[in-house]
């Protein structure tokens, strides 16, 4: 198969727009992804290493951003992601999904390589093979070398797989929404793609096993929401995420995903809760590391 046209692409950062004829010469890596996406947020780190590491050998790495929940069709968003997470690829926004089904591509995160003469030769769906896709990558440039190094931090860590329980969550009707590992108190409102908050004072319960948890959250109202967490009742001390602090406060600015626990000791079933001290906030998918 050909590498599909990018005509369809609403907008392009890092870039002038690229035509997919027009990179023929050259091997290619697309890949698509969604700023709220944890896996894809785990695999960036490498993505981002492999640009840097052969680019002066020919490789062009292009990322697709294709939106997940509505939210995340605004582009300051996608620019925003592209600034924390040093991204300097050039990337096409897919709100229209038109690259998207020109791959015909059903995953975030998914990797295409593409040799010289337009042709995918390889594919991989989500996280993991690292040190295979480097070596595709290698052999679709003729070179042959020491595999670079990465180490993820933050939320681009590795997850800790021996322990992981808890599956991801979506809390929309759309995708379920109705698991019993998680409650809310307060008034909500319901939707396909997560539940909003109307009124301050709003919480949501979770239990879950694993050492990191996350929350995909947006601000409906546009303004700063304060937030506090709980871990097992009280507040995580040592096991907060990189969005909350020893004494479980944090704040909702914009529409990401958030690290609400990652924890310092044993892993084992715990309960998580936050809770919203102004209305607007809009919450979408728990998920675990």
């Amino acid at each position: 198969m050909r590498m599909p046209s990018l005509e369809g692409a609403t907008g392009w950062l890092n870039s002038d727009p690229l035509v997919s004829e027009e990179l023929r010469g050259r091997p290619v890596l697309v890949n698509f992804w969604t700023l709220t996406c944890i896996n894809w947020l785990r695999q960036e780190p490498h993505v981002r290493a492999w640009s840097r590491a052969y680019r002066d050998d020919g490789l062009l790495v292009l990322g697709v951003h294709t939106p997940e929940f509505t939210f995340e069709h605004d582009i300051d968003l996608v620019r925003r992601a592209l600034e924390v997470r040093e991204i300097d690829y050039p990337v096409a926004t897919d709100n229209d999904y038109a690259v998207w089904s020109a791959f015909a591509n059903h995953y975030w995160p998914a990797l295409y390589f593409v040799d010289a003469e337009g042709v995918i030769r390889d594919q991989h769906f989500g996280e993991g093979r690292y040190e295979d896709s480097e070596r595709v990558i290698q052999r679709l440039l003729g070179v042959e070398r020491e595999l670079v190094s990465v180490v993820g931090d933050g939320v681009e860590a590795p997850a800790d797989w021996d322990h992981l329980r808890t599956p991801e969550t979506y809390l929309g009707s759309a995708r379920g929404g109705g698991s019993g590992e998680w409650s809310a108190a307060g008034e909500w409102t319901a939707g396909p793609e997560g539940i909003g908050l109307t009124e301050a004072g709003g919480s949501i319960t979770f239990r879950f096993e694993a050492r990191d948890a996350h929350l995909v959250l947006s601000s409906g109202a546009g303004e700063p929401i304060p937030f506090r967490v709980l871990l097992d009742g009280a507040p995580p001390g040592e096991s907060h995420g990189v969005d909350v602090d020893e004494d479980g406060n944090g704040e909702l600015r914009e529409g990401r995903m958030y690290q609400l626990v990652r924890v310092h000791d044993e892993v084992r079933a715990r309960t998580l809760e936050i809770t919203f001290l102004a209305p607007g906030a809009e919450a979408y998918v728990f998920t675990f590391g």
